[in-house]
């Protein structure tokens, strides 16, 4: 699958891969990364993707990731990093997002259009932050498949009142997504394990009708981690997903896409 840098940004790149658009979002240790790319149009997908989106659906033409560092990080010389992708994938086709839109290009016979969004900001600012300005872009893009793959960032959340607050801001930053009521929304759980932020992501999710992909037993592997796979001067940045974490992450999430019926949120 061939791609074509567009636009290289320090907070960002604008990416086309084949004719795919892709939105990401990812939290940052150091610099984060932001992206969007040209729509482009995708004929119809085999019979198990097109579960996700019923029987006379084709699959999805445009795709949209909203992350944190996992999903996009910009270099960060100051911290050993020098890839503008997921972190701590060795090269950038061995990122989930790029794992998941190559399983999804090859399903359905061609590539969807992707849009790459960081909104670690919405993680830990979430009770402030104001969707309807800083989503402008993705909501204009008008996709019909949503992977949000947030909450590493997200500070602690004691009790209840904290985990309401939460749901409250990611329950509206859904919706807004999902205006046009046609969007397949995806959610997955922490890949560092946490309990209380796993419930609200949960929720959320059942609350829009979206699937939800549990991923908490990927970090309870130690193989699943880049320290695993090669040194790094930074413990942060090796404490994210490797490639062996990535792959599992993006086989996750597209075995939800493909059975939905299977998925742990529906």
């Amino acid at each position: 699958m061939q791609c074509d840098l567009a636009l290289k940004h320090p907070r960002g790149v604008r990416i086309r891969i084949g004719a795919v658009l892709c939105v990401f979002l990812f939290g940052g240790l150091a610099a984060e990364g932001k992206a969007s790319a040209a729509e482009a149009a995708a004929p119809a997908t085999s019979s198990s993707t097109r579960e996700a989106y019923g029987t006379s659906k084709p699959g999805p033409r445009k795709l949209l990731f909203l992350g944190n560092s996992i999903t996009l990080h910009g270099p960060a010389p100051a911290i050993g990093w020098s890839g503008n992708w997921g972190m701590a994938a060795s090269a950038r086709e061995k990122d989930y997002v790029h794992l998941v839109t190559s399983g999804l290009s090859g399903a359905t016979g061609a590539a969807p259009a992707v849009m790459i969004k960081n909104i670690a900001e919405f993680e830990r600012q979430y009770a402030s932050y104001d969707a309807t300005e800083k989503l402008q872009d993705a909501r204009a893009f008008g996709a019909d498949l949503i992977i949000l793959a947030i909450g590493e960032n997200v500070p602690k959340l004691d009790g209840e009142e904290a985990q309401a607050r939460f749901g409250s801001s990611l329950g509206k930053l859904l919706r807004s997504l999902k205006a046009d009521k046609r969007a397949v929304i995806v959610v997955r759980s922490c890949f560092w394990p946490n309990k209380a932020k796993d419930q609200v992501l949960r929720q959320a999710c059942q609350g829009v009708g979206g699937i939800f992909v549990d991923i908490s037993g990927l970090g309870k592997d130690e193989s699943n981690y880049a320290r695993s796979e090669r040194a790094f001067s930074h413990k942060g940045v090796a404490a994210h997903p490797g490639d062996k974490g990535m792959r599992a992450i993006a086989d996750a999430i597209l075995e939800a896409i493909n059975s939905p019926g299977k998925g742990t949120g529906k």
